[in-house]
């Protein structure tokens, strides 16, 4: 009977060793794109948000956003998002007349992307007033 208990017992706890918790992210711009659209230079002041939610169940960090010139200013959320919640990556366009194609990526411990690493587009045209 000791033996079977002890058994069950190492089998539990092997289990729960494997059962890893993980964050994910999953974002609400589809493609993981934002379209400005065709905007005005003075009209529009260029800040979208991306909202995403840690579908995960443990603690999402976003350690670093990085821009693919210094025309956007990028902000990530300081604390982790927890499982079920959501948070938002604010980016601020500096409106250059001309269209836009842009990319920031997120730097993250996301298990559904690749290294954690997440493509974000932006797309667009800034049109003279």
């Amino acid at each position: 009977m000791k033996k079977i208990i002890t058994l069950i017992a190492i089998i539990l706890i092997t289990n729960l060793s494997f059962a890893q918790s993980a964050p994910k992210i999953e974002f609400k711009a589809s493609d993981n794109t934002i379209d400005y659209g065709t905007i005005s230079k003075k009209k529009d002041n260029g800040v979208r948000s991306f909202e995403f939610k840690n579908t995960g169940d443990a603690p999402l960090i976003i350690s670093n956003v990085l821009s693919t010139c210094g025309c956007i200013v990028p902000t990530k959320p300081a604390e982790p998002i927890m499982p079920g919640k959501t948070g938002k990556i604010i980016v601020k366009y500096n409106m250059i007349l001309g269209p836009i194609r842009k990319t920031i990526t997120i730097e993250s411990n996301a298990v559904n992307y690749e290294e954690g690493r997440i493509p974000l587009k932006i797309k667009g045209e800034v049109i003279p007033d």
